[in-house]
């Protein structure tokens, strides 16, 4: 029965049950239980994961160089995503645990982000690669996104600099000149000078994301050559 609330959890049905229950095996189960623990499947699920994210990235954004779409791979494939997905599932209440890793904190994360690498090879075994895509794109969908926005950003300030200073150092500078609605909903205004020339004003939900806005509206602005 705890099986079957994992599978709607995750929204895959097994047709070999010992498969799910080997991808929801620690080492530590394992070894105290003799019985074969996940790590196999971690290690295919692991290839599985970078493979539909890089197929994503190459499909759905034709807009990120072939630097940006590994930056957003990095990002996204990361144990602190992984264990997001292992939170929203609930995978430490069905997860098979040694009477020793019960009781540590240590590798918590860690563990639950194997797990669900585990977990994706689970069902590529079980059924096919498309029921895995679907379960990797469902999840990591918003954060690849996110990702893909923030390293399209990264470069406006690198880029204003490098053409402003084509000709020699100039002083460029970003200024907050004010913030705007309630502390827990603030939007920032940052204005961006070169030598004191005000070249243009940007803003965002932090002081990051205006500077960001800011180089980007200067560089559509200003003439360079």
């Amino acid at each position: 029965m705890e099986l079957e609330i994992f599978e709607k959890n995750i929204g895959y049905s097994f047709k070999n049950k010992e498969l799910l229950k080997e991808a929801l095996t620690h080492t530590s189960y394992a070894y105290e239980n003799k019985v074969k623990s996940n790590e196999r499947l971690e290690y295919l699920g692991d290839s599985i994961l970078e493979f539909v994210i890089s197929e994503y990235l190459f499909l759905n954004y034709t807009n990120l160089s072939e630097g940006e779409m590994t930056k957003v791979r990095a990002n996204v494939v990361c144990e602190d995503s992984l264990f997001k997905i292992a939170q929203k599932h609930n995978f430490s209440d069905f997860l098979y645990l040694g009477n020793s890793e019960k009781h540590s904190q240590n590798s918590k994360k860690a563990l639950m982000a194997d797990s669900v690498e585990a977990v994706i090879a689970a069902i590529f075994l079980d059924s096919n690669i498309e029921n895995a895509k679907k379960f990797i794109v469902e999840n990591l969908e918003k954060m690849t996104e996110l990702s893909s926005k923030n390293v399209g950003m990264k470069d406006y300030k690198t880029v204003l600099q490098e053409r402003l200073q084509i000709n020699g150092e100039v002083k460029i500078q970003y200024n907050v000149i004010r913030e705007e609605g309630p502390d827990h909903d603030k939007t920032f205004v940052v204005e961006v000078s070169c030598d004191g020339k005000v070249l243009a004003e940007g803003q965002g939900k932090n002081k990051k994301h205006a500077e960001m806005e800011a180089a980007k509206l200067a560089l559509e602005n200003c003439n360079f050559n």
